[in-house]
Protein backbone atom coordinates (compact mmCIF):
# COMPACT_ATOMS: atom_id res chain seq x y z
CA UNK A 1 0.00 0.00 0.00
CA UNK A 2 2.96 2.41 1.07
CA UNK A 3 4.65 1.62 -2.47
CA UNK A 4 0.93 2.20 -4.27
CA UNK A 5 0.68 5.63 -2.23
CA UNK A 6 3.93 6.28 -3.53
CA UNK A 7 3.75 5.80 -7.05
CA UNK A 8 0.05 7.71 -7.16
CA UNK A 9 2.37 10.47 -5.55
CA UNK A 10 4.65 10.84 -8.01
CA UNK A 11 2.01 10.48 -10.53
CA UNK A 12 0.18 13.27 -9.56
CA UNK A 13 2.55 15.50 -9.02
CA UNK A 14 4.62 14.60 -12.30
CA UNK A 15 1.10 15.81 -14.05
CA UNK A 16 0.85 18.43 -11.66
CA UNK A 17 4.22 19.46 -12.76
CA UNK A 18 3.97 19.06 -17.07
CA UNK A 19 0.83 20.92 -16.29
CA UNK A 20 3.03 24.05 -15.44
CA UNK A 21 4.37 23.79 -18.89
CA UNK A 22 2.62 26.33 -21.68
CA UNK A 23 -0.08 24.17 -23.30
CA UNK A 24 1.64 22.92 -26.35
CA UNK A 25 5.34 22.59 -25.03
CA UNK A 26 6.82 23.26 -28.71
CA UNK A 27 5.74 26.74 -30.35
CA UNK A 28 3.90 25.86 -33.60
CA UNK A 29 5.52 22.93 -33.68
CA UNK A 30 9.12 24.25 -33.44
CA UNK A 31 11.00 21.12 -32.21
CA UNK A 32 13.76 23.00 -30.87
CA UNK A 33 11.23 25.36 -28.80
CA UNK A 34 10.78 23.80 -25.17
CA UNK A 35 8.59 25.29 -22.21
CA UNK A 36 12.21 27.33 -21.49
CA UNK A 37 11.71 29.63 -23.72
CA UNK A 38 9.25 32.70 -24.00
CA UNK A 39 6.71 30.14 -26.00
CA UNK A 40 3.71 32.62 -25.41
CA UNK A 41 5.89 35.53 -27.46
CA UNK A 42 7.02 33.18 -29.73
CA UNK A 43 3.42 31.82 -30.89
CA UNK A 44 1.82 34.99 -31.33
CA UNK A 45 4.56 36.78 -33.09
CA UNK A 46 4.79 33.52 -35.29
CA UNK A 47 0.54 33.92 -35.95
CA UNK A 48 0.79 37.79 -36.64
CA UNK A 49 3.38 36.87 -39.20
CA UNK A 50 6.28 38.52 -37.49
CA UNK A 51 9.07 35.60 -36.61
CA UNK A 52 8.61 32.51 -38.53
CA UNK A 53 11.20 29.62 -38.27
CA UNK A 54 13.80 28.79 -40.49
CA UNK A 55 13.19 25.99 -43.77
CA UNK A 56 14.16 23.24 -41.47
CA UNK A 57 11.04 23.70 -39.43
CA UNK A 58 13.19 25.17 -36.62
CA UNK A 59 12.70 28.99 -34.67
CA UNK A 60 16.53 28.70 -33.47
CA UNK A 61 15.26 30.92 -29.99
CA UNK A 62 19.21 31.06 -29.20
CA UNK A 63 20.39 32.96 -32.35
CA UNK A 64 21.42 36.23 -32.19
CA UNK A 65 19.53 38.79 -34.00
CA UNK A 66 21.79 40.97 -36.10
CA UNK A 67 20.74 44.61 -36.78
CA UNK A 68 19.29 44.20 -40.55
CA UNK A 69 17.31 41.23 -39.08
CA UNK A 70 15.82 43.42 -36.35
CA UNK A 71 14.49 45.90 -39.10
CA UNK A 72 12.91 42.84 -40.62
CA UNK A 73 10.79 42.12 -37.08
CA UNK A 74 10.55 45.48 -36.85
CA UNK A 75 8.79 46.34 -40.71
CA UNK A 76 6.58 43.36 -40.03
CA UNK A 77 5.91 44.41 -36.63
CA UNK A 78 5.23 47.71 -37.93
CA UNK A 79 3.43 46.44 -40.97
CA UNK A 80 5.90 48.87 -42.83
CA UNK A 81 5.20 49.21 -46.63
CA UNK A 82 8.77 47.82 -47.09
CA UNK A 83 8.62 47.26 -50.84
CA UNK A 84 7.88 50.98 -51.67
CA UNK A 85 11.19 51.67 -49.92
CA UNK A 86 13.35 49.51 -53.04
CA UNK A 87 16.42 51.35 -53.87
CA UNK A 88 15.73 54.06 -51.08
CA UNK A 89 18.52 52.07 -48.76
CA UNK A 90 21.09 55.38 -47.28
CA UNK A 91 23.65 52.99 -45.95
CA UNK A 92 26.66 51.01 -47.78
CA UNK A 93 26.93 48.45 -45.80
CA UNK A 94 23.32 46.35 -45.71
CA UNK A 95 22.63 43.64 -47.95
CA UNK A 96 20.25 43.15 -50.72
CA UNK A 97 17.52 41.29 -49.49
CA UNK A 98 17.54 43.39 -45.98
CA UNK A 99 17.94 47.01 -47.94
CA UNK A 100 14.18 47.39 -48.24
CA UNK A 101 13.54 47.07 -44.51
CA UNK A 102 16.37 48.85 -43.26
CA UNK A 103 15.14 51.73 -45.84
CA UNK A 104 11.33 51.62 -44.64
CA UNK A 105 12.88 51.66 -40.33
CA UNK A 106 14.91 54.32 -41.53
CA UNK A 107 12.26 56.75 -43.14
CA UNK A 108 9.56 55.99 -40.35
CA UNK A 109 11.87 56.80 -38.00
CA UNK A 110 12.32 53.55 -36.03
CA UNK A 111 15.57 53.20 -36.58
CA UNK A 112 19.07 54.86 -37.50
CA UNK A 113 23.05 54.64 -38.33
CA UNK A 114 26.39 54.66 -36.92
CA UNK A 115 27.84 57.14 -39.06
CA UNK A 116 30.02 57.21 -41.99
CA UNK A 117 26.92 56.09 -44.12
CA UNK A 118 27.10 52.63 -42.33
CA UNK A 119 23.75 51.01 -40.64
CA UNK A 120 26.41 48.48 -38.54
CA UNK A 121 24.76 45.26 -40.43
CA UNK A 122 26.52 42.27 -39.56
CA UNK A 123 26.21 43.78 -35.70
CA UNK A 124 24.17 41.85 -32.95
CA UNK A 125 21.53 44.02 -31.89
CA UNK A 126 21.35 44.63 -28.16
CA UNK A 127 19.10 45.02 -25.48
CA UNK A 128 18.88 48.72 -25.68
CA UNK A 129 19.11 49.60 -29.57
CA UNK A 130 16.14 47.02 -29.65
CA UNK A 131 14.32 48.53 -26.86
CA UNK A 132 14.70 51.95 -28.60
CA UNK A 133 13.48 50.84 -31.67
CA UNK A 134 10.08 49.88 -30.31
CA UNK A 135 9.95 52.60 -27.61
CA UNK A 136 9.79 54.94 -31.34
CA UNK A 137 6.98 52.65 -32.72
CA UNK A 138 5.37 53.52 -29.51
CA UNK A 139 5.95 57.22 -29.58
CA UNK A 140 8.54 58.38 -27.80
CA UNK A 141 11.86 60.13 -28.19
CA UNK A 142 10.11 61.99 -30.96
CA UNK A 143 13.02 64.68 -30.77
CA UNK A 144 16.75 64.08 -30.20
CA UNK A 145 16.69 66.35 -26.60
CA UNK A 146 14.72 63.51 -25.31
CA UNK A 147 17.51 61.53 -24.58
CA UNK A 148 19.53 63.90 -22.51
CA UNK A 149 23.50 63.49 -22.12
CA UNK A 150 22.79 59.57 -22.50
CA UNK A 151 20.73 58.13 -24.62
CA UNK A 152 20.94 54.23 -23.13
CA UNK A 153 20.35 55.68 -19.43
CA UNK A 154 17.39 57.71 -20.98
CA UNK A 155 16.15 54.22 -23.58
CA UNK A 156 16.78 52.14 -20.28
CA UNK A 157 14.45 54.22 -18.08
CA UNK A 158 11.58 54.88 -20.35
CA UNK A 159 11.69 50.94 -21.63
CA UNK A 160 11.37 49.90 -18.22
CA UNK A 161 8.34 51.88 -17.11
CA UNK A 162 7.05 50.66 -20.11
CA UNK A 163 7.31 47.32 -19.19
CA UNK A 164 9.44 46.15 -22.22
CA UNK A 165 12.37 44.33 -20.74
CA UNK A 166 9.66 42.03 -18.61
CA UNK A 167 10.85 38.73 -18.98
CA UNK A 168 14.27 39.52 -20.46
CA UNK A 169 17.66 38.02 -18.67
CA UNK A 170 19.26 40.81 -20.33
CA UNK A 171 22.20 43.59 -19.44
CA UNK A 172 21.59 46.79 -21.59
CA UNK A 173 24.72 46.20 -23.98
CA UNK A 174 24.01 41.98 -24.35
CA UNK A 175 23.08 41.27 -27.71
CA UNK A 176 19.27 39.53 -27.95
CA UNK A 177 18.48 35.96 -29.06
CA UNK A 178 15.26 35.51 -30.66
CA UNK A 179 13.85 33.97 -27.68
CA UNK A 180 14.46 37.33 -26.59
CA UNK A 181 13.13 39.54 -28.96
CA UNK A 182 10.16 37.36 -29.68
CA UNK A 183 9.52 38.76 -26.00
CA UNK A 184 10.15 42.31 -25.98
CA UNK A 185 8.44 42.14 -29.25
CA UNK A 186 5.15 41.17 -27.42
CA UNK A 187 5.66 43.74 -24.69
CA UNK A 188 5.52 46.08 -27.08
CA UNK A 189 2.01 45.01 -28.34
CA UNK A 190 0.72 45.24 -24.73
CA UNK A 191 2.27 48.50 -24.19
CA UNK A 192 0.69 51.95 -24.03
CA UNK A 193 0.89 54.43 -27.08
CA UNK A 194 1.29 57.95 -26.52
CA UNK A 195 1.60 61.09 -28.35
CA UNK A 196 3.93 64.22 -27.71
CA UNK A 197 2.34 66.70 -25.81
CA UNK A 198 5.53 68.89 -24.66
CA UNK A 199 7.19 71.70 -26.12
CA UNK A 200 9.65 72.06 -29.16
CA UNK A 201 10.45 75.76 -28.25
CA UNK A 202 12.33 77.48 -30.98
CA UNK A 203 15.55 75.62 -33.24
CA UNK A 204 18.51 77.37 -33.23
CA UNK A 205 21.32 76.21 -36.07
CA UNK A 206 23.90 74.46 -34.59
CA UNK A 207 22.42 74.73 -30.89
CA UNK A 208 18.72 72.57 -31.35
CA UNK A 209 15.42 73.59 -29.57
CA UNK A 210 15.96 76.03 -26.87
CA UNK A 211 13.29 76.03 -24.53
CA UNK A 212 12.34 72.12 -25.35
CA UNK A 213 10.16 70.32 -23.23
CA UNK A 214 9.74 66.81 -23.00
CA UNK A 215 6.19 65.70 -21.84
CA UNK A 216 4.74 62.25 -23.36
CA UNK A 217 1.07 61.78 -22.99
CA UNK A 218 -0.87 58.03 -23.28
CA UNK A 219 -3.08 57.95 -26.33
CA UNK A 220 -7.09 57.16 -25.33
CA UNK A 221 -10.00 56.49 -27.69
CA UNK A 222 -13.39 55.38 -27.24
CA UNK A 223 -13.61 52.91 -29.78
CA UNK A 224 -14.44 49.12 -28.87
CA UNK A 225 -11.71 48.13 -30.91
CA UNK A 226 -9.76 49.55 -27.64
CA UNK A 227 -10.26 47.08 -25.67
CA UNK A 228 -8.90 44.25 -27.15
CA UNK A 229 -6.24 43.69 -24.92
CA UNK A 230 -6.07 46.03 -22.54
CA UNK A 231 -9.56 47.19 -20.81
CA UNK A 232 -7.94 49.81 -18.64
CA UNK A 233 -9.39 53.10 -19.20
CA UNK A 234 -8.32 56.50 -18.52
CA UNK A 235 -8.88 58.46 -15.04
CA UNK A 236 -7.11 61.89 -16.27
CA UNK A 237 -9.71 64.26 -17.32
CA UNK A 238 -7.26 65.91 -19.88
CA UNK A 239 -8.01 69.11 -21.34
CA UNK A 240 -12.24 70.29 -20.64
CA UNK A 241 -12.13 66.35 -19.06
CA UNK A 242 -12.52 64.91 -23.06
CA UNK A 243 -10.23 61.84 -22.19
CA UNK A 244 -11.25 60.40 -18.90
CA UNK A 245 -13.28 57.42 -19.11
CA UNK A 246 -11.64 56.46 -22.50
CA UNK A 247 -9.57 53.30 -23.28
CA UNK A 248 -5.90 53.38 -23.36
CA UNK A 249 -4.38 52.27 -27.02
CA UNK A 250 -1.88 49.46 -26.78
CA UNK A 251 0.29 48.81 -29.68
CA UNK A 252 -1.03 45.59 -31.01
CA UNK A 253 -4.68 46.85 -30.82
CA UNK A 254 -3.58 49.36 -33.09
CA UNK A 255 -1.78 47.58 -35.75
CA UNK A 256 -4.30 44.52 -35.52
CA UNK A 257 -7.25 47.08 -35.53
CA UNK A 258 -8.50 44.54 -32.19
CA UNK A 259 -8.18 41.76 -33.87
CA UNK A 260 -5.51 40.54 -31.86
CA UNK A 261 -6.98 40.17 -28.38
CA UNK A 262 -6.00 39.05 -25.14
CA UNK A 263 -8.04 37.88 -22.04
CA UNK A 264 -5.72 38.43 -19.31
CA UNK A 265 -8.33 36.85 -16.59
CA UNK A 266 -8.51 33.20 -18.11
CA UNK A 267 -8.26 30.04 -16.54
CA UNK A 268 -6.47 26.64 -17.85
CA UNK A 269 -7.77 22.79 -17.67
CA UNK A 270 -5.68 22.98 -14.12
CA UNK A 271 -7.92 25.81 -12.94
CA UNK A 272 -4.62 27.89 -12.70
CA UNK A 273 -4.44 31.93 -13.18
CA UNK A 274 -3.56 32.00 -17.27
CA UNK A 275 -3.61 34.42 -20.29
CA UNK A 276 -5.19 33.27 -23.86
CA UNK A 277 -4.52 35.17 -27.01
CA UNK A 278 -6.47 35.16 -29.99
CA UNK A 279 -6.14 36.22 -33.36
CA UNK A 280 -8.70 37.03 -36.25
CA UNK A 281 -11.10 35.14 -34.26
CA UNK A 282 -9.06 31.98 -33.91
CA UNK A 283 -7.41 30.92 -31.14
CA UNK A 284 -3.25 30.92 -30.19
CA UNK A 285 -3.08 29.42 -27.41
CA UNK A 286 -3.58 29.40 -23.61
CA UNK A 287 -0.49 30.28 -21.23
CA UNK A 288 0.03 29.62 -17.42
CA UNK A 289 0.82 32.58 -15.61
CA UNK A 290 4.01 31.36 -14.77
CA UNK A 291 5.03 34.56 -12.36
CA UNK A 292 2.18 33.83 -9.95
CA UNK A 293 2.57 29.50 -10.18
CA UNK A 294 6.33 29.81 -8.28
CA UNK A 295 4.33 28.80 -4.87
CA UNK A 296 1.25 27.20 -6.19
CA UNK A 297 2.02 23.50 -7.13
CA UNK A 298 5.15 22.58 -4.02
CA UNK A 299 2.96 21.01 -1.21
CA UNK A 300 2.89 17.70 -0.69
CA UNK A 301 0.43 15.25 -1.85
CA UNK A 302 -1.86 14.24 0.45
CA UNK A 303 -4.28 11.48 0.80
CA UNK A 304 -7.58 13.40 0.43
CA UNK A 305 -5.94 15.65 -2.32
CA UNK A 306 -5.80 12.13 -4.48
Amino acid sequence: MRNLKRALSLTLASVMLLGMMVVGSSAAGYPDVTEEENVEAIEVLQTVGVMEGDNNGNFNPDDYVTREQMAVIMSKLLNLDYNYYQGTNPFSDVPAWAAPYVAACAANGITSGIGGGMYGAGQNVNAVQAALMMLKALGYFQYQEDFGGDYVLATVKQATEARLFDGIDSNAQQALTRNEVAQMALNALKADMVTFTGDVGIELPNVGHVGYKSEYTARTSTLSKYQAIERRSSDVGGTNNLNRGQYYIQLGEELYNGDLRLNNDAIDDFGRPSRTWEYDGKAIGTYAKKELLKAEYTAAVTGEEL
